[in-house]
């Protein structure tokens, strides 16, 4: 227990800047992927770093494998255990039980937060299988190419589509990770198993009334769409409310004019949708747009609402949730299934294996920020329970 919130503290040191501050192959990513691969090889694993950037330890067991993750990149300024927690819980248990009768990958992830180029998952998209070669081109804030920025970390561009797994070759993959949520804590639980990662859309909303001065245009003859985009947003609001497990975050808005003695011409905003299921957010998505035509044309007013990112739901296998729910069992801790709003690697996973998550409580729910925090009891349960896992799995029926 404690080498293991030694080894968080260790890499949370492991930073381009004041507080942690890792991005995708940055000299601090290449720092932390060292100290894991040692910490891979501690532990009786054979390890590397491949060619994408994602180090990758292996138990020698030949035959199909099962794989372990999660990933070691951060945004800015963030926590310690976001990603690193379930990474090094898997060294940690692997480390206890190196006498497995089947193949073992633990793998940390080096672009999952998608924070320095205009792409995200490139690590787990690459053994999946599904990476974007267009991507490479992608420069960061600096102007440096991600083709650029992989060389200079001792990658290999040309090697990318090497990394990906066959299908036949793997049982599955497993992700520990922080909840990012206050469901455990408010439940009393140590941790809870995830059915689903909650697909996204997000659009962008322009409402157009007209601007006027703020002191010579009478209350009924305006067209502010300031308070009509308030209308907007309590709509969004309303809208997930009325749908189960959705989420709906107006994250940001822009005002034209902008100026105190202005009345509001035109604003324009941000919506993220979540739901664990396409359907939901498909309805919720219609019921929105539908909200919106109605208050616009109430008030005398046009918007355009155009989408920007739409990622599916990914389901979590329910025979992997079956037994994650016996390793909890097994430590007297009663299964507690929750859909996951955030997005993780088993995403990308999921178009190459069945994929599984297990959430850890985190004190608060508070993720992304220096506040993240676990107790070292809950980081031990994940561990003695990814221990549990490994000892009593058995691959799906078709495997074999």
């Amino acid at each position: 227990m404690t080498e293991l919130m030694n080894r968080l503290a260790a890499l949370a040191q492991c930073t381009d800047g004041d507080g942690l501050t890792r991005l995708f192959l940055s000299p601090a990513h290449q720092r932390a992927a060292a100290l894991v691969k040692s910490w891979m090889e501690q532990a009786g694993l054979t390890a590397h770093i491949d060619a994408i950037g994602n180090v990758v330890g292996d138990n020698g067991v030949p035959g199909p494998k099962l794989i372990l993750g999660s990933h070691i990149d951060t945004v800015r300024n963030a926590g310690w255990y976001d990603g690193n927690y379930g990474v090094l819980a898997a060294i940690e248990a692997l480390a206890r039980c190196q006498s497995l009768p089947f193949g073992v990958e633990v793998i940390a992830f080096g672009d999952e937060e998608g924070v320095r180029f205009p792409t995200t998952l490139a690590g787990s998209r690459a053994i999946a299988g599904t990476f974007d070669h267009k991507t490479l081109i992608g420069r960061d804030a600096a102007g440096t190419t991600m083709s650029e920025a992989l060389q200079a970390f001792g990658g290999d561009p040309n090697l990318i589509i090497t990394e990906a797994r066959n299908p036949a070759d793997v049982l599955g993959y497993i992700e520990l990770h922080i909840e990012q949520g206050p469901v455990l804590e408010a439940n009393n639980l140590p941790a809870g198993i995830v059915t689903a990662i909650a697909g996204a859309s997000r659009y962008v909303v322009t409402i157009t009334g007209a601007a006027g001065h703020a002191g010579t245009v009478p209350m009924a003859m305006r067209r502010d769409a300031l308070t009509t985009a308030a209308e907007f947003f309590l709509a969004v609001e309303a809208t997930a409310r009325a749908h189960p497990h959705t989420v709906a975050t107006v994250g940001a808005v822009t005002v034209k004019p902008g100026a105190p003695n202005s009345i509001p011409g035109e604003v324009t905003f941000t919506i993220d949708l979540r739901a664990p299921e396409d359907s939901t957010r498909h309805a919720a998505a219609a019921a929105i747009q539908a909200a919106f035509t109605r208050i616009a044309a109430a008030r005398h007013q046009t918007f355009t609402i155009t989408q920007t990112h739409n990622a599916p739901a990914t389901a979590c296998a329910p025979w992997l949730q079956s037994q994650l729910a016996a390793a909890l069992k097994t430590h007297n801790i009663p299964p507690f299934h929750l859909p996951s709003g955030a997005g993780h690697d088993a995403m990308a996973l999921a178009s190459l294996c069945p994929v599984a998550m297990l959430f850890i409580r985190c004190a608060g729910g508070i993720s992304h920020t220096p506040a993240e925090s676990i107790t070292a009891e809950d980081a031990e349960t994940g561990v003695q329970i990814l221990i549990s896992f490994l000892q009593n799995f058995r691959p799906e029926p078709k495997n074999v």
